[in-house]
Order: structure tokens, then sequence, then C-alpha cells
């Protein structure tokens, strides 16, 4: 899972070092944080948070399988 919203999230932004993501993990949940730098929020976030939706639809997809819910949150350094 944190491999996927890494892929997408170092596809959409300029300074690839600047990604971070944070995994915490329960047993029915997966929160990923993930901290791009603050140039680089606008194109990860998208108009109206229209990418931001995309990344977590496919990412709560993927959850399905596991049985788990996920939850991500965006955010700058």
């Amino acid at each position: 899972m944190l491999e996927l919203v890494e892929f997408i999230v170092t596809s959409l932004v300029n300074n690839k070092d600047s990604v971070q993501l944070k995994l915490d993990e329960t047993e029915r949940e997966i929160s990923i944080l993930v901290t791009v730098a603050e140039d680089d929020l606008g194109r990860v976030v998208g108009k109206g948070g229209k990418v931001a939706n995309a990344i977590r639809t496919v990412a709560r997809t993927c959850g399905k399988k596991l049985n788990k819910h996920v939850n991500i949150k965006f955010t700058d350094n």
C-alpha cells in the first residue's frame, strides 16, 4: 500500500527527494501521512482536491482487498 501511494506521489512532484510517507497501521485501519515540499503540495492536492481524492480512491480500493479502511492526509514541510 505504502509503495503504491509513494509511486503515485513521486510521479506528480518536481522535488522527489522531499517526499516522505509515514505509515500507521492497526488491525482495521491504515493511515498514511504524505509530506511533500511546499511548492509541490498544489500538484498533489490538485484543483479542488481532485488529485488527492483520486489518490485516496485508489488506495481505498486496494485497502478493501485487505479488509482495511485507508486514510491519507497530505501536508507540506
